[in-house]
């Protein structure tokens, strides 16, 4: 392909994407299938690897990230971002409104309120229509450049077509998680082993600064956008630059509202301290401003904040409640997890019996003891969390709670491993609920899809002694599960029991849906194996890298490292995960099974073989691509990727910031030392 013709199937495959795009995102419609619109990303992504110089500044192939960014540039703001006054009193914002009416000299003036979204806020600058540079609010003075990952946002336009846009200017907004997203990372968390993050807010602003741009991609962040500015706008008040935002394609809350008295402000404030809880993020308040922006001018700003606006905080919902009791919770890798048991509380619209206390160093922290009076809050007013206790009602013969030391479902000693606040129970094998937890893991939607198997199903299969581990599923047969009676919990019967039976529809459901889960691709077995600390993300990562099983099982620490974003932790878990009899004896039986456990290559497209019988080591950071681009390329044309040095290496490719360590065994081993720019000469570029 010429570029000439290069440039025109960018230019088309870029329109395509960005239709779809706006279909899917904008009006929750689609015209084509995941396959196709991932065919079509990945033809653009493709060619524009191959002509990095014709990739356009808006291109859609930004949205899923890749860049590696060691380092944000400190950028100073044109325009201070202060930050607002609070109050949580509606006599402190009555106080609010007197000084503005007394700033204004009792001239008219209107308010206009929008919610106050608990997220972290972010500056866009645009020049000539294109998205130029994203900043975070750091002291409000200067914050970090995060440009790279802002363009993941989708709701962040990358270009905008209104005709009346000036040539620069600034939009200010929140960026935020979804409760949906946030839960699912939770999720996920679980599934590996690690802690649940605190809540969606630091979440957000911790995703924001992270140096891989496809991770920020992965993690799904929105934006509303609430403020504009520059020189010489073409509207005189706030409402005004918020229908310019609308019409100029930025996302806009529809939540705001124009208040022409106090009166009005409150009856707003009113009205969503309920009705913001069925939004799908956290809100915290409600921002209360002058619509004139030179009433604005005339009010002016303290060295902090504004005296032309207010932020008006909602007060957490809280309760006390008796602590009747603490109990564990063993999670699938063995994670224990402390629970207080509460006298049942009204709070935010639901009954609370319970809430996570975390881990021991929480309990310590809030010195809580059973029989106290504690106070409960709903973090983000969804989870239930003990905040305090009430010491003036503190039983007199109390105890510190004294953590336990064994599991308790099955006795044994818990371990808590140096630098983790969570305790572990370490009976992989036959721990109840880490044997059923495992399964369940194995089994889910995004693993293996055995869809038939249900957790009550999953447990009589484990209390018949069919079942131990997931390899003995693919063992169970038709004669087996038909007919099979297994208890399980009921509140009908006296016992807390019932006895269900399979049928023979059931029990081939089962099997076939056995059967079938053989077919799924190799990154999901993985996945599904349950090694602690290797969620979905890192299982792609790995499968892509390493291939097959094999490779991986015998890949040495320094290799796992040379895979992307595995760091000292994974590798570690890894490598005692394969060390282990155990489990390569459990990593055998599943092989034996038939499941995949090497990347199908059967539907690769190679673009040529010029790079055939060479291999090849990228370190470092590069310009033009991103170290997945620079392998991919090397795969597509006949060559192949290795993870370390050696005198059998053909070329190292070496970018910015490579480690000392791969240079001086390059060097010992005559091994060719090539750059980015000679690597794209040998494929021609």
């Amino acid at each position: 392909m010429t570029e000439l013709e290069a440039k025109s199937k960018i230019a088309e495959l870029s329109k395509q994407v960005d239709y779809h795009n706006q279909l899917y995102y904008g009006e929750d419609r689609t015209e084509i299938s995941d396959f196709e619109f991932d065919k079509l990303l990945q033809e653009l992504i493709d060619l524009e690897s191959k002509f990095p110089t014709l990739k356009l500044q808006d291109s859609p192939t930004q949205r899923v990230g890749g860049t590696i960014t060691k380092s944000f540039e400190t950028v100073y703001h044109k325009f201070p971002m202060l930050s607002l006054s609070n109050t949580y009193s509606k006599e402190e914002l009555t106080d609010f409104h007197d000084r503005v009416v007394k700033g204004l000299g009792h001239e008219d003036f209107e308010y206009f309120c929008e919610l106050k979204f608990d997220g972290t806020a972010l500056s866009l600058t645009y020049k000539n229509g294109y998205l130029d540079k994203a900043v975070t609010r750091g002291d409000g003075t200067r914050g970090d450049n995060i440009t790279t990952n802002a363009k993941t946002i989708r709701t962040i336009p990358l270009r905008l077509t209104a005709g009346d846009l000036p040539e620069e200017f600034e939009v200010r907004g929140e960026v935020f998680m979804p409760r949906e997203v946030f839960d699912r990372i939770n999720a996920e968390r679980e599934d590996i082993g690690e802690e649940r993050l605190a809540n969606p807010r630091n979440t957000t602003s911790g995703t924001l600064k992270m140096q891989d741009s496809s991770v920020v991609a992965s993690r799904n962040l929105d934006c509303f956008l609430y403020s504009v500015l520059g020189d010489d706008l073409a509207f005189d008040n706030h409402a005004d630059s918020i229908d310019r935002l609308e019409r100029w394609g930025f996302n806009v809350s529809p939540t705001y509202r124009r208040c022409s008295s106090i009166d009005e402000v409150f009856e707003y404030i009113a009205e969503w301290e309920m009705k913001r809880l069925e939004l799908p993020l956290d809100t915290d308040g409600v921002v209360i401003k002058i619509n004139n922006f030179k009433q604005r001018e005339q009010l002016g700003s303290t060295a902090k904040s504004p005296r032309w606006a207010i932020a008006y905080k909602y007060k957490s919902e809280s309760a006390a409640t008796k602590l009747n009791a603490i109990t564990y919770q063993v999670g699938r890798t063995g994670a224990i997890t402390p629970v207080a048991e509460l006298e049942p509380v009204f709070l935010a619209g639901t009954t609370v019996k319970r809430a996570s206390l975390h881990n021991a160093n929480e309990i310590a922290r809030l010195d809580l003891r059973v029989g106290d009076t504690v106070f409960v809050e709903k973090g983000g007013e969804i989870i239930p969390k003990v905040t305090g206790v009430h010491l003036d009602e503190r039983p007199p013969d109390s105890e510190p709670v004294k953590y336990i030391e064994n599991c308790p479902k099955c006795d044994t000693e818990l371990i808590r491993m140096e630098g983790e606040a969570v305790h572990y129970c370490s009976n992989v094998e036959s721990c109840p609920p880490q044997v059923l937890g495992r399964l369940e893991h194995f089994i889910q939607r995004r693993a293996m899809n055995i869809e038939s198997l249900g957790k009550e199903t999953l447990k009589g299969l484990i209390d018949k002694g069919l079942v131990e581990n997931p390899a003995d599923l693919y063992d169970l047969t038709f004669e087996t599960l038909n007919g099979l009676e297994f208890q399980v919990a009921s509140d009908k019967n006296e016992n807390g029991y019932s006895v269900r039976s399979l049928r023979e529809k059931s029990a081939q459901n089962i099997i076939d849906s056995i059967e079938k889960s053989k077919a799924i691709a190799f990154e999901d077995v993985l996945f599904g194996i349950g090694i602690r600390f290797v969620g979905q993300t890192v299982a792609e990562k790995l499968a892509d890298h390493f291939e097959s099983i094999d490779r991986l099982m015998e890949a040495s620490y320094e290799e796992l490292l040379e895979a992307p974003e595995i760091g000292e932790k994974i590798a570690i878990s890894l490598q005692q995960f394969f060390e282990s009899e155990k489990n390569r004896e459990f990593i055998d039986r599943l092989k034996a099974t038939g499941l995949q456990m090497a990347v199908d290559k059967s539907g690769d497209i190679a673009d040529s073989n010029i790079l055939e019988g060479k291999t090849f080591v990228i370190s470092g950071v590069f310009t033009n691509h991103s170290r997945d681009e620079l392998k991919e390329m090397i795969k597509k044309n006949g060559g192949k990727n290795v993870s370390s040095v050696s005198a059998k290496l053909d070329y190292l490719v070496a970018g910015d910031n490579m480690g000392p360590s791969k240079l001086e065994k390059a060097n010992k081993f005559g091994v060719k030392i090539i750059s980015e720019s000679e690597f794209e000469t040998l494929l021609g570029l």
